[in-house]
């Protein structure tokens, strides 16, 4: 595929909410949590920024988005200049964020932490968050363990380096130092509830990116049993 990955598939499509839910499930997490226009959120991995300017028409707060895709950065940035929107966009990755210590209320994490190094952002996101701080997590999810070809093909298809149980989540933040971490179901399975996408389509698309979405598809059926993702909130 010409080294083509399914990252370059979201950015080129322009996928907003490609996260398990999609904006629906966002919104729904988001509204458990005590947002104010005083809060200062990060948006980490914010891709075309969907969510992140939702956080800002909701809650008038001081919004940040962190996307290390130049393409995604693109899209997000003619987002919210065309709807005035104050976001301050910044490229840079989850792994060395760039900003200072204590710096926010918030950190949003959707389907981004599953293509990283996981403790290695995970300790980021401690390390940035004020005390009493709160990440909010929705990330891909192993229900339970797989054999070693299995785990490969996976891995190989969507780059990361590593899948995680339920068990492995909540014993990576824990070890980061955070508390109160809450780890959340979902009831559905990934191959029959896409919810409705939002797409931004690049001029330039290579015609081999449709291949990948179809080999997306059939990940998610092959696996449907196994692969899925988890809500996760936690605290510093």
């Amino acid at each position: 595929m010409g080294g083509l990955t399914y990252i370059d598939f979201l950015a080129k499509f322009g996928v907003g909410g490609a996260h398990p839910g999609g904006i629906s499930l966002t919104k729904s997490i988001l509204s458990n949590e005590k947002i104010t226009s005083d809060s200062c959120i990060l948006d980490a991995g914010c891709g075309t920024g969907q969510t992140t300017a939702f956080l800002y028409n909701e809650y008038k707060a001081k919004v940040y988005g962190l996307e290390i895709n130049p393409i995604m950065l693109e899209k997000a940035r003619s987002r919210f200049e065309s709807q005035n929107m104050p976001i301050q966009l910044t490229q840079g990755s989850v792994e060395s964020i760039p900003f200072a210590d204590k710096t926010f209320d918030f950190i949003l994490s959707e389907s981004v932490l599953a293509f990283v190094n996981k403790p290695n952002a995970i300790k980021e996101f401690f390390r940035v968050l004020k005390p009493g701080g709160r990440v909010i997590a929705n990330e891909m999810t192993i229900n339970q363990p797989l054999n070693e070809s299995a785990a490969e093909e996976i891995k190989q298809f969507y780059a990361i380096d590593s899948l995680l149980l339920e068990d492995d989540w909540k014993r990576i933040f824990n070890e980061s130092g955070f508390q109160n971490i809450e780890i959340i179901g979902q009831t559905y399975d990934l191959k029959n509830s896409t919810p409705a996408q939002e797409f931004n389509f690049s001029h330039n698309f290579e015609p081999e990116l449709f291949g990948i979405l179809n080999q997306h598809g059939n990940m998610l059926v092959k696996y449907h049993d196994v692969l899925s993702h988890r809500v996760i909130t936690c605290t510093k």
